[in-house]
């Protein structure tokens, strides 16, 4: 049975990941409480301590406007930090991990990025992420390491910190709410990645396995033939792009819907109208081909995935209310 070593226990994404990963090995997820990604030292040893084959690290600094204040930490946690755990893949022979975001991008593109576009952050945490990316290569560079960094787009969730949350907060202080319209992307849920990542993971165990079969196929798609060099970068979001004004007024407009009480009233600005301490990308869209060309990945509409998480949203309600 595989070791995982899942970091990020209290992030949202983290959160999925422990619950999508259980299954395929012996789990051990640790946080910041016990485990500061600011010290490379603690890194190296819980990596040493647990010993795993399989190293997957959901921890980030994501408080992008906070990053402009902080970039030394912003640096530490997502530049560092990763290259240390890609130094200790890289010793051991473990498979790593890693997700990245949509922000290593200038937002300059007019169609959707891919994983060869030239990269161009724009604000420290972009930066940051993109010194992560870096420093996993650098130090998978000539050794037989194996990884994969998965860029990521507008993560949301039903726990958690997040877009969607705070606007469902502002929804019940607020009549009016005005909402960013020329930024562009794919929102993707922590579930989404997790369920996807879980898939990925499952592919790369059967190619491992010597009947080239996984017991626990994740879903029907075919198994395809992975190359010999999948270590890399691939994009991973939901399928389907919206505005922030738009993926507002859909799930304000669903909420309104299922519960009978009446939306604010949406007004759509531009960015130049909501001027905040870190830039964004005008454009944040990525194709996912080439994930569901080596992989045979493809994840579900943004749409669907926001179904499900509001949907997670009123069960908790209704926990907290009986």
């Amino acid at each position: 049975m595989a070791k995982i070593l899942l970091f990020g226990r209290s992030g949202q994404l983290g959160w999925e990941l422990a619950r999508k990963l259980a299954s395929r090995g012996e789990l051990t997820v640790l946080g910041s409480a016990e485990v500061d990604f600011a010290r490379p030292e603690a890194i190296r040893a819980a990596v040493r301590a647990v010993q795993p084959s399989l190293i997957v690290n959901a921890a980030a600094y994501t408080a992008v406007d906070k990053a402009e204040s902080e970039p030394d930490l912003a640096w530490a946690i997502n530049a560092e930090a990763p290259g240390v755990l890609a130094e200790e893949a890289a010793r051991t022979g473990s498979l790593l991990v890693h997700y990245s975001t949509d922000y290593v991008f200038d937002g300059a593109k007019p169609a959707p990025y891919v994983e060869t576009d030239l990269t161009n952050p724009i604000n420290v945490y972009g930066k940051a992420k993109l010194g992560g990316e870096q420093a996993i290569a650098r130090a998978m560079a000539g050794s037989n390491g194996r990884w994969l960094i998965f860029r990521t787009s507008w993560v949301y969730g039903a726990r958690g910190s997040n877009f969607l949350l705070t606007i469902l907060r502002l929804a019940n202080e607020r009549s009016e709410l005005r909402i960013v319209d020329d930024q562009i992307g794919a929102p993707t849920s922590s579930e989404a990645i997790a369920q996807a990542t879980a898939a990925v993971l499952a592919r790369v165990f059967a190619a491992d396995s010597p009947t080239g079969t996984s017991s626990q196929p994740p879903s029907n798609v075919p198994f395809p033939t992975l190359p010999a060099d999948w270590s890399g970068i691939y994009h991973l979001t939901c399928s389907g792009a919206i505005s922030w004004f738009g993926f507002a007024k859909e799930f304000l407009t669903c909420t309104a819907h299922a519960t009978g009480s009446p939306a604010p009233t949406l007004i759509p600005i531009s960015t130049s109208e909501f001027p905040r301490p870190a830039r964004r990308p005008a454009n944040s869209r990525l194709s996912c081909d080439l994930l569901c060309e080596t992989f045979g990945v493809t994840l579900q509409p943004w749409q669907r995935a926001l179904e499900w998480v509001l949907d997670q949203i009123r069960d908790q309600a209704g926990a907290t209310l009986s």
